[in-house]
């Protein structure tokens, strides 16, 4: 008789919410189902899905004893969707993994993750190169050091501007930190998954791993019709001058602190001052000014004002490049008066 081994090795959850992606969930789940490392379990939770996501997710949570499907009947947010999910995550589990609903992984994922996990107690956060579309993301980060200090990557990512962190799908969490944050996420933020890793980062060590572990999918219309409206909002200036205000004093000294700060104001506000001379309508003007109340701040109205005459006075000492701008700006207006309307949500 051949007596069963019990498994030593950590528990993983999975988590994938999900909202009306059915050309995509299956090939997110059967990523995870293919995982190398097979101690996980897998939380699928449905945000209301009217397309046959649900479906699809029953189907093989049927298959598969590890799936769990949570049917919810309010319909929230994306962000308040991810912390409902991870809510659900066993007492046991000792990592923790998201799995974008448009996204997938590759079969070594989980393996490498909770090996790197594995080499110190101290880690909270792993990431891992990932392939965004046709080129590899998430790249910069110190060649030969997989494994920093959270202080050094912090003070890292302030001082270079460097994002290595990717998306949701990227990362793997220690599960203690997601148990212990409830909600997980701040969802007012919209920058709330820097923003944690950060967090992470002030207390916690740093893993990376140099291989590519994930796909994202950028400019799939029935995926990132929303994603696509706020990149026009420019919310990765945002959130970098957001995260350096809060966290400059803690991961550098005062000086430096200081430098760092003045330099995010002066690049921030030199992205907001060409959107101007674009014509930015209200919309994108209450989009940033939503995201500066998280600083109690309003837009500096005279310093804009200054950043705009110094683009002036570039655009006027480099009349080649002005007008090559001007050409390329009015053909994207011109392609954009000659589209249909397009149907989805919209930022407002």
């Amino acid at each position: 008789m051949v007596q069963a081994t019990l498994t030593t090795r950590p528990l993983v959850s999975v988590v994938t919410p999900f909202y009306n992606t059915s050309s995509y969930l299956a090939e997110c789940i059967e990523s995870v189902l293919r995982q190398s490392y097979s101690d996980f379990e897998y939380i699928l939770v449905d945000n209301c899905s009217t397309d046959g996501s649900s479906e699809i997710a029953e189907t093989y949570a049927r298959r598969d004893q590890r799936i769990r499907l949570i049917r919810y009947t309010e319909f929230v947010s994306q962000l308040e969707n991810y912390n409902r999910a991870l809510i659900q995550i066993s007492d046991a589990s000792q990592f923790c993994k998201i799995v974008q609903a448009d996204d997938f992984i590759f079969r070594d994922c989980l393996k490498l993750m909770v090996q790197t996990f594995e080499r110190s107690t101290s880690i909270g956060l792993v990431c891992a190169y990932r392939l965004l579309g046709d080129t590899v993301d998430c790249s910069g980060y110190p060649y030969r050091t997989p494994i920093l200090p959270g202080k050094e990557v912090g003070r890292w990512y302030l001082r270079t501007g460097k994002y290595i962190f990717g998306t949701q799908t990227t990362v793997m969490y220690r599960s203690s930190l997601v148990r212990h944050h409830n909600p997980f996420f701040d969802a007012s933020l919209p920058f709330a998954d820097l923003k944690k890793c950060m967090e992470i980062l002030e207390r916690w060590d740093f893993g990376f791993i140099y291989q590519v572990l994930s796909f994202s999918r950028p400019d799939d219309d029935s995926i990132a019709t929303a994603t696509s409206a706020r990149i026009k909002f420019q919310p990765f200036a945002l959130d970098r001058y957001v995260i350096v205000q809060q966290y400059a004093s803690v991961f550098l000294e005062t000086t430096e602190a200081a430098l760092v700060r003045k330099k995010a104001k002066q690049e921030y506000y030199r992205v907001l001052a060409k959107q101007a001379l674009h014509l930015r309508e209200g919309n994108f003007w209450r989009y940033h000014a939503f995201g500066l109340k998280t600083l109690n701040q309003a837009l500096d109205l005279p310093y804009l004002g200054l950043q705009i005459g110094l683009e002036l006075l570039w655009l006027a000492s480099n009349p080649g490049w002005t007008t090559a701008r001007v050409l390329r700006f009015a053909k994207r207006k011109y392609a954009h008066s000659n589209q249909p309307p397009r149907q989805g949500p919209s930022l407002t």
